[in-house]
C-alpha cells in the first residue's frame, strides 16, 4: 500500500454516523469522523475539496435514490459509503432487499472514484442491540463480499475492541461521541495510505471503576425516556429523525473548516 497518497476530493454518503452525531459543536452543528478524516486531508493537499451529503435516519433505499447520484456526479477521488445499518434495526427488514441495494450502490460507485471505502461498523455491547446483531453481521459479511468483488477498502470497526467500549458512545447509546469519531477517522485515515497519528486508535481505553447500581439505573431509565422509547416510535411509525433534513455539506467545495 502507498505511504501517505495524495487525494484531491473527498465525498462521503450514509446516515447519521457519516454526519457526525453526536460530536457536537459549540455552534451546535456536528462535526464527526468524515469532516475530521477531510481536515487532515485538506491539510496535506492544497485545493482540497469535500462534500458530505449524509443525512441522520436514512435507509439504504434513500441513500441510492437521493446520495448516489449526486455522488457518482461529482468525480471525487475518494467515496465513503456507510449505509444500511438503519435497515436493520427496523422491524421488519427485507435482508435481501438492502443487500441488494447495497450492491446497486457499490456497482454505480466504483467506476466514479479511485477509492470507494466501505466500512463494517462499530457496534457497542447492549441488550436492545443484541436482537439486531445477526443482521448486522449479515450486512457486515456482504460488505467484505462487495469490497472483494469490487477492488474497494473496508474499514473494520465492528472488530475495534475500543469502539465497542460503552464510554465510546454517548448517552443516547446510538451515537458515537468525540473521541469515538476521532478513532474512526484515524482508521480511514491508515486503510488510505496515510501513516499513523494513533497506531493504538483500535485499543481499549485504559480501565475505570464502573458507575454503581444506583448510577446505572438512574442513566438506563433516563435514556429509555429520552432516546430509547422515542426511536421505538420512529421505528414503528416509519418515521425518521432526518426527515426533511438537507446533506450537511451538498458540494464539493473547498474544505476550510477547522476539526
Amino acid at each position: 500500500m502507498q505511504t501517505n497518497p495524495t487525494h484531491t476530493s473527498l465525498v462521503a454518503l450514509g446516515d447519521s454516523f457519516t454526519e457526525g452525531m453526536s460530536d457536537l459543536l459549540p455552534d451546535g452543528s456536528y462535526r464527526g469522523w468524515a469532516d475530521l478524516l477531510a481536515a487532515r486531508m485538506a491539510a496535506r493537499t492544497p485545493g482540497f475539496r469535500y462534500a458530505n451529503l449524509a443525512v441522520r435516519g436514512k435507509l439504504i433505499g434513500q441513500i441510492v435514490e437521493e446520495q448516489v447520484p449526486l455522488a457518482t456526479a461529482m468525480g471525487a477521488d475518494v467515496i465513503t459509503l456507510v449505509g444500511g445499518l438503519n435497515d436493520t434495526l427496523r422491524p421488519k427488514c427485507d435482508m435481501g432487499r438492502v443487500k441488494g441495494l447495497l450492491t446497486e450502490a457499490v456497482e454505480r460507485l466504483t467506476p466514479a472514484c479511485k477509492e470507494l471505502v466501505l466500512m463494517r461498523s462499530p457496534g457497542r455491547q447492549g441488550p436492545v442491540l443484541e436482537r439486531f446483531r445477526p443482521r448486522m453481521e449479515e450486512l457486515f459479511a456482504h460488505v467484505e463480499e462487495l469490497a472483494e468483488r469490487h477492488g474497494a477498502i473496508v474499514v473494520d470497526l465492528y472488530g475495534a475492541p475500543s469502539l465497542a467500549d460503552p464510554r465510546m458512545w454517548d448517552v443516547d447509546r446510538l451515537h458515537l461521541t468525540a473521541e469515538g469519531h476521532r478513532r474512526v477517522a484515524e482508521a480511514v485515515w491508515q486503510r488510505l495510505g496515510h501513516d499513523p497519528e494513533d497506531a493504538e486508535w483500535h485499543l481499549p481505553m485504559p480501565a475505570t471503576l464502573p458507575p454503581g447500581w444506583a448510577a446505572r439505573r438512574v442513566a438506563d431509565a433516563r435514556f429509555a425516556r429520552q432516546y430509547l422509547l422515542p426511536w421505538i416510535g420512529r421505528r414503528l411509525t416509519g418515521r425518521s429523525s432526518g426527515d426533511g433534513l438537507p446533506p450537511k455539506r451538498p458540494d464539493l467545495s473547498p474544505y476550510e473548516g477547522q476539526a
